[in-house]
C-alpha cells in the first residue's frame, strides 16, 4: 500500500494494483487492517509499519516520527479499529458505539503534529514527531469528519465482498464503489455477462 497524490494503491487478490482515495486522512488508515475477520489484512506489526503507512498518508510532507514504540502501534491499532466501527456505523446510520468514541476523543486530545516553516520556505513539522502527535492529527481528522458537512457521505463500496470506506465528495454523491478499477469494473463486468446470458 502507498499513496500517489491523494489515494492509495492496494492490490487486489489476484495482486493486480489499484488506486483507491478514501477522501480523508483518518480513512487511510482503515485499509492496514482491523478487528474479526480484518485481522488477516493486519500490516502494523511493527514500529517501522507505523512510520511507513504515517510516509505514505496524505500528510504533507510526509511525516518521519522520531522513536516510534510497540505502544504507539497497539495505540494505532486501538484507534484505527475505533474509526473503523465509526465509519461503518456512519455509513449505515446506526449509533456510534460510546467506546470507539472515547478511544478517538483521547486520541484527539493529545497535541497533534505542527506545521513549522523550514529556512528554505518550505513547510516541515515541529519536532519532535512523535506517534502521539502522529495518532492525535488522524483522530481529530476523524473528529472533523464525522463532525462535519460530509459525515452524511461515509460510505462503504458497494461490491458485497468488499468492505473499504471513503467519503463521497462527487458532486452527485452517486459513488457506489472503492474504485472504478477494483469493485466498478468488476460489476461492469458481471453486468456485461448477465446481459449477454439473458440474449
Amino acid at each position: 500500500m502507498h499513496a500517489v497524490g491523494t489515494g492509495l494503491t492496494l492490490r487486489t487478490p489476484e495482486g493486480m494494483p489499484y488506486l483507491f482515495d478514501p477522501g480523508a486522512l483518518c480513512l487511510e488508515l482503515l485499509p492496514t487492517g482491523g478487528p474479526g475477520a480484518f485481522a488477516r489484512w493486519e500490516v502494523l506489526h511493527r514500529p517501522e509499519d507505523l512510520a511507513a503507512w504515517a510516509a505514505r498518508s496524505r500528510l504533507t510532507p510526509p511525516p518521519a516520527p522520531d522513536g516510534l514504540t510497540d505502544a504507539d502501534v497497539t495505540a494505532a491499532r486501538a484507534l484505527r479499529n475505533a474509526l473503523l466501527r465509526l465509519a461503518q456505523a456512519r455509513a449505515h446510520g446506526r449509533p456510534a458505539p460510546p467506546a470507539d468514541l472515547e478511544t478517538v476523543n483521547a486520541a484527539a486530545a493529545a497535541p497533534p503534529l505542527a506545521p513549522a516553516l523550514a529556512g528554505d520556505g518550505t513547510r516541515r513539522w515541529a519536532a519532535p514527531v512523535t506517534g502521539e502527535a502522529l495518532l492525535s492529527t488522524v483522530a481529530r481528522d476523524a473528529v472533523d469528519l464525522l463532525s462535519g458537512p460530509h459525515a452524511d457521505r461515509i460510505r462503504e463500496c458497494g461490491a458485497g465482498d468488499c468492505f473499504l470506506l471513503f467519503v463521497d465528495t462527487s458532486r452527485p454523491g452517486r459513488r457506489r464503489w472503492c474504485s472504478m478499477r477494483n469493485c466498478g469494473n468488476r460489476h461492469k463486468v458481471r453486468a456485461h455477462r448477465a446481459r449477454h446470458d439473458e440474449e
